[in-house]
């Protein structure tokens, strides 16, 4: 990860740590940064970015602001207005832009915003050029054997770019979806929690035009209740909604909607482990599940490996984030990956997590198993997890000290089979997570207890 940028883009405060002028720098290198590449390919055409945003109060000055830079720049922008992070990815791939760019702190409150990019192929951008992106924003670029500082030329005249309202690339969208809908949803009651975020329109346009009979809640977004009590991270308010309504389904989306999280019929949570199983499950079924293999993290759990291995079906491990579940994929020609929080990727169809072609794939099991979601989901059982946060002096030696391994090789020993310890350092902060799934949450606590001692009797906790 780089100095600004993430594993999931430029994330901060609005007008804290991610400001209007960040914004502006932004887009005033990527502009500059394509139409000098284009000159160096021969090609005459003036670079073309497009831009999403999700509903937070900030998204407009960000959006202005990314506009600004990129038109002095000399690049043409795209607005495609509020939508969500999927579709940016879409219409940056069909479309032939140079780029995306995707303003959105996802499953974040609203007072948090981010920068998103995307390169032409739909996938997140590169690192080589979210480090000359960097370099810009700290006034050091050196580029094409040139160091510029903080010093890129503008446009000049007929040079400077235009904007372009592209509403019609978000409708393009819309049309992708629902042509991915193989089933009439006509007779099912389904419910959908759009966070009050990006899906607020869109997913209720896909789920009308299949025929579903459709019942929206957090679907009035005012750029201060994103996610707030809403969306696939307060699910509560969906599942108690599925139930009072007897709804046959729902989804909730997060704040850009590359996340889908379930509630079947009963109100009970369908995580991203389960969406995994049901779907990798259906796949090998009908003979789709390319080398047998499906994409998770470290984190999924581990009654979905005991699950999957009772079904024959491999997995591969990333670390945590949707970016390596993608490179694995990519890298390897697997079809499905994702992670627990909801973030599925299906490279058939997307190149990013997409949660409401989630949504529509989890219904096309539906309506070909004729099952209702509840027993679909049954045969995965969640073991139970405790997760403690330990604050270390150092990272990577509370991780690799000898007593700590001869305490983690103790608890493997000691689970078999029958459970996992897993430690995993934070990417933020001085706090190395020690994790333990078992079948009873009393054996959790006692082998993360167990190996925390041990890191406190070697100095290793602050």
């Amino acid at each position: 990860m780089g100095k600004y940028f993430g594993t999931d883009g430029f994330r901060g405060e609005a007008n804290d740590n991610l400001t209007a002028e960040h914004a502006f720098k932004v887009g005033r290198f990527l502009g500059w940064y394509f139409n000098e590449m284009h000159v160096r390919n021969g090609n005459k055409e003036r670079a073309r970015v497009v831009i999403g945003k999700d509903t937070r109060r900030s998204s407009y000055m960000f959006e202005y602001s990314l506009v600004g830079g990129l038109t002095a720049s000399g690049a043409d922008a795209y607005i495609m207005h509020v939508t969500t992070t999927p579709s940016v990815a879409y219409i940056a791939r069909v479309d032939h832009f140079d780029c995306g760019i995707m303003i959105s702190a996802s499953h974040n409150p609203y007072y948090d915003n981010g920068i998103k990019l995307i390169n032409g192929e739909g996938e997140k951008m590169d690192e080589e050029t979210i480090g000359f992106v960097e370099a810009y924003l700290d006034g050091e670029l050196e580029i094409f054997d040139t160091h510029y500082g903080a010093q890129i030329p503008y446009a000049h005249k007929h040079e400077i770019g235009v904007t372009v309202d592209y509403v019609a690339g978000r409708n393009r969208y819309i049309g992708y979806l629902i042509s991915l809908g193989i089933y009439s949803f006509r007779g099912k009651k389904i419910g959908l929690d759009c966070a009050n975020g990006a899906s607020w329109t869109i997913a209720k346009a896909v789920y009308d035009a299949l025929g579903a009979e459709t019942y929206v809640i957090n679907n009035h977004p005012d750029g201060e209740n994103i996610n707030n009590n809403a969306g696939s991270t307060h699910i509560e308010g969906l599942q108690k909604f599925v139930v009072e309504n007897h709804l046959d389904v729902g989804f909730a989306f997060d704040g850009d909607a590359d996340r889908c999280l379930c509630v079947d019929e009963k109100g009970n949570v369908v995580n991203g482990d389960h969406i995994l199983y049901i779907y990798g499950r259906y796949m090998k079924e009908r003979g789709k599940l390319i080398k047998n293999t499906v994409v998770t993290t470290v984190m999924s759990n581990f009654g979905l490996y005991k699950a999957f291995d009772e079904l024959g079906i491999d997995y591969d491990k990333t670390k945590v984030g949707d970016k390596y579940v993608y490179e694995s994929m990519v890298k390897n020609g697997f079809r499905i990956g994702g992670e627990q929080s909801g973030h599925i990727i299906f490279t058939k169809y997307a190149s990013t997590g997409d949660g409401i072609l989630t949504s529509l794939k989890m219904m096309q099991v539906l309506m070909d198993k004729e099952l209702p979601l509840s027993v679909l989901a049954e045969p995965m059982q969640m073991y139970p997890q405790v997760l403690e946060n330990v604050r270390v002096q150092d990272k990577e030696e509370a991780q690799k000290h000898p007593a700590v391994l001869t305490a983690v090789d103790e608890v493997t020993k000691a689970l078999g089979d029958t459970g996992r310890i897993l430690l995993r350092a934070s990417g933020t902060e001085p706090v190395v997570r020690v994790m333990v799934e078992a079948m009873d949450e009393d054996i959790c606590r006692k082998y993360v207890d167990q190996v925390v001692e041990v890191m406190k009797e070697n100095g290793l906790v602050l």
